[in-house]
């Protein structure tokens, strides 16, 4: 049995792995295509040659290490990024292991590279003050300005995704008793979450000011449609910087739709709500990610520390050390 070709084992990859077998979000098809199609210049600019003409052999772990590298130097792409085109020509590599064993030792090679160790920033999230600045910024006397100021508060106090939120239609919104808002999210896994009864309130009047159509988008643009992540994104700078000017810490924040998500976690941390079930709120895998706003949140912090008892240290008078033991100590 021979092995297909580089260009067709990477055509299976995408339309019977990815998207058949495994059912890939569009999300993830997409990064996984633009991650080849960077590696695929990369190689035709590196061997001189094109793409349709490439073997499986070609591929080699100094090859693919090299591309990682460029990621970085040429394309200042952070190791994040880096990690994520790692993991798509992993998952890759993964399915050739299958098909074309007579490449076992290269594949293993390339499956041994390991992903780049990177310093986690401090989330940022808004205050109760910072928040109010915001939402307060919309014009609502303007349907422009009343869609924005709906979505700017559904985002916060639900926290759901970017994806998510453009995503969502009339449907998916319960204004009845027991009030909830349903989204598919990461991994085609569907949740429920609560809306508050200033959200219900708001909602309802946005709907029935669009008129009640099930399938109609709940934040849609200007023709109906979807609203696309850059435009969520440019509404959200852009209220933020007017904002800035009536709330000074918000010049010292870059705000954008996933801070919205992390300010949703942390009101709810700060009303004492189990991360547990914040993990279950925001669709989190495991609750190791959602360890990330237990680290950002400096009251509960501050709170744990006036619990502590003073260390009952003994007051002296300071003495130099040992002018050799000085020298080694400054090494």
């Amino acid at each position: 049995m021979t092995s297909p070709h580089f260009p067709a084992l990477l055509e299976a990859f995408f339309t019977d792995r990815l998207i058949a077998q495994r059912r890939a979000s569009p999300h993830t098809v997409a990064s996984y295509r633009d991650t080849f199609r960077l590696l695929l210049q990369f190689v035709q600019k590196d061997l001189g040659k094109p793409p349709s003409s490439l073997a499986m052999g070609d591929l080699t772990v100094t090859l693919v290490g090299a591309f990682l590298n460029d990621l970085e130097k040429s394309r200042a792409n952070a190791s994040r990024s880096r990690n994520v085109r790692l993991t798509a020509i992993r998952s890759f590599f993964r399915y050739a292991a299958l098909e074309c064993p007579e490449h076992s030792g290269q594949i293993q090679r390339v499956l041994a590279i390991p992903p780049k160790r990177y310093s986690r920033r401090i989330v940022d999230f808004l205050t109760r003050a910072e928040i109010d600045a915001l939402l307060a910024v919309p014009d609502q006397a303007t349907w422009l300005g009343r869609r924005d100021h709906i979505l700017l508060l559904v985002a916060i106090q639900t926290g759901l995704r970017l994806s998510e939120i453009t995503s969502l239609r009339q449907s998916n919104i319960e204004l009845g008793r027991g009030a909830h808002v349903r989204c598919e999210g990461k991994g085609r896994k569907q949740r429920c979450t609560p809306l508050t009864r200033t959200a219900v309130r708001v909602l309802r009047a946005w709907i029935k000011e669009q008129g009640r159509n099930d399938s109609k988008f709940l934040f849609p643009n200007l023709v109906g449609g979807q609203l696309s992540p850059d435009s969520v994104q440019y509404l959200v700078s852009k209220y933020a910087g007017v904002a800035a000017a009536n709330c000074a810490t918000l010049r010292q924040k870059r705000i954008t739709p996933h801070v919205l998500r992390h300010t949703a976690a942390m009101e709810l941390l700060q009303s004492g709500v189990d991360r547990a079930v914040i993990a279950l709120w925001l669709g989190h895998e495991s609750l190791e990610t959602t360890q990330i706003y237990l680290d950002a949140n400096l009251a509960l912090k501050e709170e744990a520390l006036k619990k502590t008892r003073p260390v009952g240290a003994k007051v002296g008078r300071y003495k130099p050390h040992d002018q050799l033991l000085a020298f080694l100590k400054n090494l």
